[in-house]
């Protein structure tokens, strides 16, 4: 919402306007700086008591901006100047500093800036603050030039962070999908790697269980072997004992004694 400054100084410094031009009024000296985005030159207005109240212009290449500071100013305002004792109004708007505002400049308050003589303010202090506009043409078409190459050179610099900003998160997207790649890859050499021991394992197992099985048949076959042998030698021991017990006990042919055979 457009609202005026409620201030009753202001309006009464608005109605005292024209009688500022008695007052000698200081020359802008229309120095411009490059500024964020733009240029700037800083003017100081001066009032009937010698009260001074610096003020900006600052351009863009498109828009002439008026920045000023003043307490208690609103979000927004349509605010006056004077060019020459003419009135011309501004759309204001408050900045983040709530003591800064800035009076953007219409085409024709610009036009009546670049071919006037004196510039008036009657709202910016407790009394109407003004300056002279001599080499305000020059001026304003150097700020308007300066502002012009300065915003490009800040768009190209935009854009060039812009382009960094887009490059280095396509790298760092680039970075995550080639090590999301790296962790799925090893995550499967893992997987891999982990049923290749299980089946080595599985492997052993069943040729340590082979093993076994062929240790406990080759004992078995050594003991059944041995039983064997053992048998067969206990059997051909109780056959030489049966046959020399069958030999000892066999009955001999009589045969007298020697004495028998002796004659008398």
């Amino acid at each position: 919402m457009i609202k005026a400054i409620p201030s009753a100084a202001l309006g009464a410094a608005l109605l005292a306007g024209p009688a500022l031009a008695a007052a000698p009024l200081p020359s802008a000296a229309w120095v411009i700086s490059p500024a964020e985005g733009g240029c700037r030159t800083d003017l100081e207005l001066a009032g009937r008591s010698g009260a001074l109240a610096p003020v900006t212009l600052v351009s863009d290449g498109e828009r002439l901006i008026l920045r000023f500071a003043r307490d208690s100013l609103p979000e927004q305002a349509f605010l006056a100047v004077r060019i020459d004792q003419k009135r011309f109004s501004n759309l204001m708007t408050r900045t983040a500093d709530p003591a800064v505002g800035e009076l953007t400049l219409s085409a024709e308050t610009e036009a009546a800036l670049r071919k006037g003589r004196s510039f008036d303010i009657a709202w910016l202090g407790m009394e109407p603050m003004g300056a002279s506009l001599g080499g305000s043409e020059q001026g304003l078409a150097d700020l308007r030039a300066c502002g012009a190459q300065a915003a490009e050179r800040a768009r190209i610099a935009r854009d060039s962070a812009a382009a960094h900003a887009r490059e280095a998160e396509a790298a760092a997207h680039r970075r995550a999908l080639a090590d999301e790649e790296l962790r799925t890859a090893r995550a499967q050499a893992e997987a891999a790697e982990a049923e290749r021991r299980r089946a080595a394992d599985e492997a052993a197992a069943r040729q340590a269980e082979l093993d076994a099985r062929r240790q406990q048949a080759a004992y078995e076959a050594q003991r059944d072997a041995y039983e064997r042998e053992m048998a067969e030698r206990e059997a051909a021991e109780r056959e030489a004992y049966q046959r020399r017990r069958a030999y000892e006990y066999q009955p001999q042919p009589y045969q007298p004694p020697p004495w028998a055979y002796r004659r008398y």
